[in-house]
């Protein structure tokens, strides 16, 4: 196998990293203001751009007074808040790791997130302090942050061991040495085993999809970009924040998507860029739409008559965690067929191939494969699992993206289904197994299997069907259900929770003894 890396090429960020990017954009757009902070209760808040670099040298400072060294993993567990972008900029300044958690892991799921990336300390929010504190157990230290997302949290919501986020403050750090290939942050997706995978983007990574997404969404320095999108993923992070950071642009900062607030923020700030995701689309468009300065909307699918709907342009897109940017893309003022995805993206390849690895032809569909250099254009490895990473690519070197997609003769690609088994709820990637996996510890469960119903709010959403032991009485069998939703409650994510649980005497079958989730789809559609 050959894998396209870094080693192998020159780099277009030789002798830079976050840090030394941060800089330059402090010196060339001091006074611009960088983040403005909007949040429904609480004040507001607001940092330039020196501002900020003050801020994330300082809480740097107080980092390395805790003894985190470069190289050091520090979990950020955070919903969209000033301190989720000033911590992730301060790790990268010392040089240690931020580790990115999706705020809506249960506590199970924040153990396996500290534990399997070896985090020296934690940073979140009062609501999630006591949660942090009791599942993260290795943690050397715990700060938490002075109100919930710009919501007031009592005091004695902080655990008794904790210091808050303001006590980080140290002096400023001064500038390291530039390390573009060394790793600068951990965000987790959604795999196809019962855990999720750590993905590693080195500080060349960052700057890529800051720089590629910019360019592709066509950001300028006088745009005013309205975030809600979670910056624990991909799409909040490196196609809305950081390509915002790489025009010199700002950004109005929301701690959640809000359907009565979104037009009242968007016309106050006079925003330009936003992105959407198919359930707050649907959500504003299903409302009235007042006047507004949006230029260009961020979302996952062509769709002319909306954008003319909303009054304003599409820069439709396919990506994940692994590649940073949208590595297929339909920018605006092409003349796309709706509901495509795009062509190809500024430095990826892009193999559309059958089950044999040969290409298929103009009209055919077949697995999705991106070409790209590892560490560069697309991500270093998955942390921790050789093997994993090294499953991840073929033996040209391009990454199974597990999404199998059609080359239309127009040239066009539309999305076409997930080989992986990987469901969409709300925006959010649900692994199927690693919801099968908490269900079959469920005392009574013999067999389980969770396949995606289309929902009209959600876009999907996770029903499973459950086979129960023989030996259950048909009273304990009933009680299966409620204890499975139970059991679900307390080890996964709100949005991971099966909205039904169906018994069922077997799980259809085909081949040589594999589930039909094709059938069961099918069944899931049946009242």
């Amino acid at each position: 196998m050959t894998l396209i890396s870094h080693e192998n090429m020159a780099s277009p960020f030789a002798g830079m990293d976050i840090a030394s990017w941060l800089a330059s954009l402090a010196r060339r757009r001091a006074d611009h203001p960088l983040l403005i902070f909007a949040p429904p209760e609480g004040p507001r808040r607001a940092w330039s751009y020196a501002q900020f670099l003050d801020a994330a040298r300082r809480v740097a400072g107080g980092l390395a007074a805790r003894g985190v060294k470069p190289g050091d993993r520090v979990l950020a567990h955070l919903e969209n808040c000033p301190e989720m972008l000033i911590a992730r900029f301060a790790c990268a300044w010392l040089g240690a790791v931020c580790v990115g958690t999706n705020a809506l892991a249960a506590g199970p799921e924040l153990d396996w997130f500290a534990g399997s990336t070896g985090a020296v300390g934690a940073i979140t929010q009062p609501k999630f302090g006591a949660m942090v504190a009791r599942h993260c157990k290795g943690l050397r230290w715990l700060a938490v942050t002075e109100d919930d997302a710009g919501a007031p949290a009592p005091h004695a919501a902080r655990p008794s061991a904790a210091d808050s986020f303001a006590a980080l403050t140290g002096e400023p750090l001064p500038q390291r040495a530039p390390d573009p290939f060394a790793p600068a942050s951990i965000m987790f997706t959604t795999g196809t085993t019962s855990r999720p995978k750590g993905v590693v983007w080195t500080h060349a990574n960052v700057l890529w999809g800051a720089r590629v997404n910019a360019m592709q969404q066509n950001m300028r320095e006088d745009d005013i970009s309205l975030i809600f999108l979670p910056m624990y993923h991909v799409v909040g992070l490196s196609w809305c924040a950081l390509s915002t950071l790489w025009a010199g642009a700002t950004i109005v900062l929301q701690p959640r998507f809000s359907a009565s607030r979104y037009w009242p923020l968007a016309r106050e700030f006079r925003a330009t860029v936003g992105s959407q995701v198919f359930f707050t689309q649907n959500a504003l468009a299903a409302a009235e739409i007042p006047p507004h300065s949006m230029r260009k909307w961020i979302t996952a699918r062509h769709d002319p008559a909306l954008a003319r709907k909303f009054g304003l342009d599409f820069v439709a897109g396919w990506g994940m965690t692994e590649v940073l940017t949208q590595a297929i893309v339909c920018e605006s003022g092409f003349d796309a067929p709706p509901g495509v995805m795009g062509r190809p993206g500024a430095g990826y390849r892009i193999r559309v191939v059958d089950e044999n690895n040969s290409q298929v032809e103009p009209g055919g569909s077949g697995h999705l494969l991106v070409g790209a250099a590892r560490g560069l254009s697309i991500f270093r490895e998955y942390d921790g699992d050789a093997q994993a990473t090294l499953e991840a690519f073929d033996e040209d070197g391009f990454f199974r993206t597990g999404d199998r997609v059609i080359l239309r003769e127009d040239g066009w690609l539309q999305f076409g289904d997930r080989i992986k088994d990987v469901l969409k709820v709300g925006g959010e990637g649900v692994s199927a197994s690693e919801i099968e996996a908490v269900i079959a510890r469920t005392p009574g469960v013999k067999e389980c299997a969770v396949v995606a119903k289309p929902d009209a709010g959600y876009g999907e959403i996770p029903v499973a069907f459950v086979v129960t032991k023989q030996d259950l009485s048909p009273q304990d069998a009933q009680a299966v259900p409620a204890a499975i939703l139970a059991r679900c409650r307390e080890e996964l994510a709100k949005f991971k929770i099966p909205r039904e649980v169906r018994l069922v005497e077997a799980l259809p079958l085909v081949g040589f003894g594999k589930v039909s989730k094709a059938k069961l789809r099918e069944m899931a559609l049946e009242p």
